[in-house]
């Protein structure tokens, strides 16, 4: 095949994502190129692009590059990507998933202060949620931009800690102190890069498919399904892991209000099948899942 083009956000973390899947393909004999896509809100487009609708606010602008076939696949964060994707575009492959935790950085001046008095930086829902159900007093401020420019603004005093993706840090080899906080359950294929490509481009697909972590796939599935029909996209606290044991799939879920009052949480091991994700979602939603999601609605 010729080279193939491989569309990313131009942050550092995306860049580093989009080399990782170039090297992938590289190591199975195929060429590729990076074409970093900005963030533009004035593209032509000459068709209707979704039936669905744009959601992924990470993701649109790649989206509309893979679809104007400007780029052959677009490369992402896994969890940024919305569980209903653009008519005519497919998750083509997943990479084996690595630090899928989150974890909590202090700024200099909180290093000994008591967890439970921090003040955090975090715009994420499910974070802040999350972190109520723990300590229901904290005080957040809202953050964003990449990686660097959080730690920055966390040490210009925005906040005593900041909540972060481990992935982001481990693969910036960013030397920086940590710790890991369980009680965050990690947003459903977070810590997961994958690539999408168009449905129709066959031989692209086939050639995706070879760089694909097949156990990480089952997982992300899982994940994803599951997600999809709590419907909580990216706008609910709802936090999944799926993890293949032999034969046995375990799963831990949870979703939680958003003043972290009310939590549904699922620990569950079993034979692995099909629908697995859509086992879990019921199960949830029938244990007071449908009321917190129902509330949830009502206020965003």
């Amino acid at each position: 095949m010729k080279n193939i083009k491989i569309g990313t956000r131009n942050s550092p973390l995306a860049m580093w994502q989009a080399e990782k899947i170039a090297h992938q393909l590289q190591s199975k004999g195929y060429a590729s190129e990076l074409v970093p896509v900005l963030s533009t809100g004035d593209k032509n487009l000459n068709k209707p692009l979704y039936s669905l609708g744009i959601t992924g606010i990470f993701t649109k602008d790649l989206d509309i590059a893979l679809l104007n076939r400007e780029v052959d696949i677009a490369v992402h964060s896994l969890k940024d990507v919305p569980t209903l994707l653009p008519e005519g575009v497919k998750l083509a492959a997943v990479l084996e998933r690595d630090y899928p935790e989150d974890i909590l950085i202090r700024n200099s001046k909180a290093k000994n202060k008591n967890i439970a008095d921090l003040s955090i930086a975090t715009s994420s829902l499910r974070r802040k949620a999350f972190w109520k159900n723990e300590y229901p007093n904290t005080l957040f401020y809202d953050i964003r931009g990449n990686v660097q420019t959080r730690l920055k603004k966390l040490e210009e005093g925005l906040a005593d800690a900041t909540l972060l993706s481990l992935a982001g840090i481990k693969r910036m080899k960013l030397e920086i102190e940590y710790e890991l906080v369980p009680f965050l359950l990690q947003a459903p294929s977070q810590g997961v890069i994958c690539c999408t490509a168009l449905a129709d481009n066959l031989q692209l697909i086939e050639i995706l498919n070879q760089i694909t972590h097949p156990e990480t796939y089952q997982c992300i599935q899982v994940e994803r399904e599951f997600l999809r029909h709590m419907e909580g996209g990216c706008t609910a606290p709802i936090g999944a892991r799926a993890t293949i044991m032999g034969n046995d799939l375990y799963f831990e879920g949870r979703l939680a209000s958003l003043d972290g009052l009310k939590k549904i949480e699922l620990k569950e091991q079993v034979k692995w099948r099909k629908g697995l994700g859509l086992h879990f979602a019921h199960k949830a939603l029938s244990q007071g899942g449908q009321a917190i999601m129902e509330a949830l609605k009502k206020q965003l």
